[in-house]
């Protein structure tokens, strides 16, 4: 059970790693201002789930340890910070007229 939990932790965080890396292209290539802030928006957002899932990955893994604690927190706090504020600049981007 646990092997599994690690697979569909890495899998997850592979497929998210990927969303960020597409929408930070897309994001760079883009001319239109909207559209530049909105990809840039859920680069964020995947970005943070990716910090996200990374922490969860990483107490998981190892045996525990107040360093591991520490980590982890750290990498949740900053997950959640970029969840939130790719959240909240894609409804600003969103209600943009284009």
């Amino acid at each position: 059970m646990e092997i599994a939990l690690h697979w569909v932790l890495i899998i997850a965080i592979i497929a998210v790693s990927i969303c960020s890396v597409t929408f930070s292209f897309k994001a760079r290539r883009s001319s239109d201002a909207r559209v530049r802030g909105m990809n840039a928006a859920l680069m964020n957002v995947c970005m943070g789930v990716m910090l996200m899932l990374l922490s969860v990955f990483f107490l998981l893994l190892y045996s525990g340890s107040t360093v591991k604690v520490i980590v982890s927190t750290l990498l949740i706090v900053i997950g959640l910070f970029n969840l939130f504020a790719g959240l909240r600049n894609h409804s600003i981007y969103r209600s943009m007229k284009g």
